[in-house]
């Protein structure tokens, strides 16, 4: 206390000492007074002075940036909440703010207000702090490009970005024929017009989609890994698509274009071939080192620099250059993640909701004042709508994923969000797009983005439905070899499910073994292996989907449809020689390549599992239940079934001394005596050989795993069906 009372002492004694000298300094100066120019009156009283002076420093550009900033970083985070509590990506409500700030809303009901923020003059530093932040963020998206995720799904991603780039991009130069000449001819020519609405068509944004595959929690489902992959090769392609319109409107013609076209081929090699492994070593040394420091940062950022401006000379925009950086980078996901911490927050918090707000701006809606102009806007929309979402989906259908997951991936896809804002503001800047276009398409991309959540949502809601009612019907799947088992193998379901079957969904699967097939010969391939199977199925009046795929990897294959489908019962055919654990001799062939697996299909699927061992089955056959205790009671709703369409069961016990199953098996059956005959399975060694061709014996795994243990009696049993119970106990719903 008595320290810090004499350090106090000192302080008030050099402040009087100093203040002394200073003064006695400053008055000792007006011996200079005669150089001094005519002091000028003062007719201000000191407040007005004081006024003045606050007024001048409101309105110095530095003054003004600052309070533009602050006016819109409150305004983004204040919608970017509400939109979250609403269900929307918060980049939806940043985007909404921009434009409330701008004169379709603020400047038109407080127009003062509206010129004390933005006044004309200010918009130009704006615009350059903004294009600053958008080059930072473009590098940060680069960097979050994986190829990883690309190369594993390369083929499908193919198929699915490219359609949501080809499809779209071809509806919006269609379009423009029905726009230019009203809207546009007296701006630019009809190339880089068409070119810039194709383009805007075409647009996917990736960081939105990120967010909403991770906000519902899809990142790692088969769903989210292609979306987020097809998304990634849609942002690539489309800015490469995009660096070409760029050259195309800005050399005038396509032939002018070549050079600008030709100069970015070669940055993207130099990029790619010198720039990129020379990165890599570099990151492989500092990957080793406990901390990133200064030096590095700063090289890297005087990469990105070197390379935005390099793309903004050659012209095809900064924002090229900016994304081409951060691809580049080294692969290592830990300097990846440092240095996108280091530059996200920056960009996304700080300088996107200033281009947020300069694009609000830009967007007038009263532009849009004429029923016409409305029905551009509505034409825009849909084709958007159309092209991206439609492409997507039909494309993911046609490469094999389910209409749900079509539609969520076409959904996704559909989202435009703030990568279009950037295609948008460049088409603007280079005076393609004219004001009331440019307004259009700002709401086509808040149409789109906003209704990605909703849609997503009534997708879900809708294949839950569906699904609900798929749950009250059984799913039942059966995989054959020979074109007649196929046709077997469904007399097999129609034997267990009779007329029911007609309303439970049945799917058939056939596969040829061997990748070197003729795409041409596969396809007589499958209609001839399903010609037998659909015959039979119109005869039963059964609707069967067929599935044919040509492979290499059988059992991996079927289990992979097995665990798609999720069915009820999978019913598969073995020849006449399985056995459970064994190797079957014999030649190569589809058949004893599937026989062989059987076992190893059935440890991997939970449902029910039925095998036929066919020993010339017939539909004809009479049939016979062999039950080996309590444990084969899932087995009676199956002889129920049979039994109850009108055709006499024999039912063997195979284990005759258990009297008190036997017992409770006539018991539960007693409903149908007369046409249920309750015998010791010694009977059935009494039909061989004489009858055995004329008998279907349907037994569970366990007890025809014990019959097989006797080699002499079963090579003399007649044709059987085996079945293994579910594995969890239960089906879905009852027969």
């Amino acid at each position: 206390m008595q320290r810090a009372k004499k350090n106090y002492i000192i302080y008030a004694m050099m402040l009087l000492l100093f203040g002394a000298l200073i003064y006695l300094a400053i008055e000792s100066g007006s011996r200079f007074a005669h150089y001094s120019p005519n002091e000028i009156a003062v007719q201000s009283t000191p407040f007005e002075m004081f006024s003045q002076f606050i007024s001048n420093n409101l309105h110095h550009p530095l003054s003004t940036l600052l309070i533009q900033v602050i006016a819109v970083l409150i305004t983004v985070r204040l919608f970017g909440f509400l939109f979250k509590y609403i269900g929307q990506p918060g980049v939806i409500g940043e985007i909404v703010a921009g434009i409330v700030l701008g004169p379709s809303l603020l400047g038109y009901f407080f127009p003062d207000a509206f010129l004390f923020l933005f006044p004309p003059e200010s918009l130009t530093n704006l615009e350059l702090v903004s294009q600053v932040g958008l080059v930072l963020f473009m590098f940060v998206i680069g960097m979050e490009l994986d190829f990883s995720v690309l190369k594993n799904k390369i083929n499908e991603t193919l198929v699915i970005s490219h359609a949501g780039i080809l499809v779209p991009f071809f509806l919006g130069v269609v379009s423009s024929f029905w726009i230019y000449e009203e809207y546009a001819s007296s701006y630019t020519s009809f190339i880089p017009f068409a070119l810039f609405i194709g383009i805007s068509m075409s647009i996917t944004a990736f960081p939105v989609l990120a967010r909403i595959i991770q906000e519902r929690n899809l990142t790692k489902t088969p769903v989210g890994i292609l979306s987020i992959a097809s998304a990634a090769n849609d942002d690539v392609t489309a800015w490469c698509l995009l660096a070409v319109v760029i050259a195309i409107a800005q050399a005038g013609t396509f032939a002018s274009a070549l050079y600008s076209i030709g100069l970015t081929v070669i940055y993207i090699v130099v990029m790619f071939a010198v720039v990129r492994p020379f990165l890599k070593k570099v990151g492989a040394v500092y990957a080793n080192k406990e901390v990133i420091n200064k030096s590095f940062v700063a090289f890297i950022l005087l990469i990105l620099i070197i390379s935005a401006t390099l793309t903004e000379v050659i012209g095809i925009h900064a924002l090229f250059g900016a994304f081409m950086a951060g691809v580049i980078m080294p692969p290592n996901m830990g300097f990846r993640k440092v240095m996108m911490e280091k530059v996200e927050d920056i960009a996304l918090v700080f300088f996107l909701p200033l281009f947020f707000a300069f694009t609000g701006l830009r967007t007038e809606i009263g532009l849009i004042n004429s029923p016409a102009l409305w029905g551009v806007c509505l034409l825009l929309i849909t084709v958007a709508i159309a092209g991206k979402l439609g492409g997507c989906a039909i494309a993911a259908r046609l490469v094999g994923e389910s209409w749900k997951d079509s539609l969520t991936i076409g959904t996704m896809m559909n989202t435009r969000g703030l990568m279009e804002l950037v295609a948008l503001n460049i088409g603007y800047e280079m005076g393609v797009l004219p004001p009331s276009i440019f307004v259009i398409l700002v709401i086509m991309a808040l149409v789109t983005t906003f209704m990605t959540t909703p849609l997503l949502d009534l997708v879900e809601r809708f294949f839950a439905r569906r699904e609900e009612k798929l749950l009250q019907k059984h799913k039942l799947l059966f995989c054959f070899g020979r074109p007649e088992s196929g046709r077997n193998l469904l007399s097999i379901y129609s034997l267990l499910y009779g007329k029911r079957l007609k309303k439970e969904q049945v799917i058939g699967a056939h596969y040829t073994v061997g990748t070197d097939v003729n795409p041409m010969n596969a396809e007589q391939y499958a209609r001839d292996s399903f010609s037998l199977l659909n015959q039979r199925a119109s005869e039963l009046g059964v609707s069967v989907e067929n599935r044919y795929r040509v492979t290499d990897k059988l059992v991996q294959e079927m289990i992979q449809l097995i665990r798609k489908e999720q069915p009820d019962m999978l019913l598969l055919g073995a020849g006449n020689r399985y056995k459970p654990e064994t190797m079957s001799m014999g030649t190569l062939s589809w058949l004893s390549l599937f026989r062989d697996k059987v076992d190893e299909v059935m440890t991997q699927v939970p449902c029910t599992v039925a095998v036929l061992i066919d020993r010339n089955y017939r539909e004809d056959l009479s049939i016979g239940f062999v039950l080996g205790g309590i444990m084969d009671q899932f087995l009676f709703p199956y002889i129920e079934k049979i039994v109850s369409s009108g055709r006499k069961v024999n039912l063997f016990l195979f284990d005759a001394a258990d009297e008190e199953f036997a017992l409770q098996a006539e018991q539960l059956l007693s409903r149908h005596v007369g046409w249920l005959i309750v015998q010791p399975f010694t009977a059935v060694q009494q039909l061989i050989p004489q009858d055995a061709e004329s008998e279907l014996l349907v037994m569970s795994h366990t007890v025809y795993t014990q019959l097989s243990e006797d080699e002499s009696l079963w090579e003399q049993l007649p044709s059987m069906l085996v079945i293994r119970e579910n594995k969890n106990g239960m089906e879905k719903g009852t027969l």
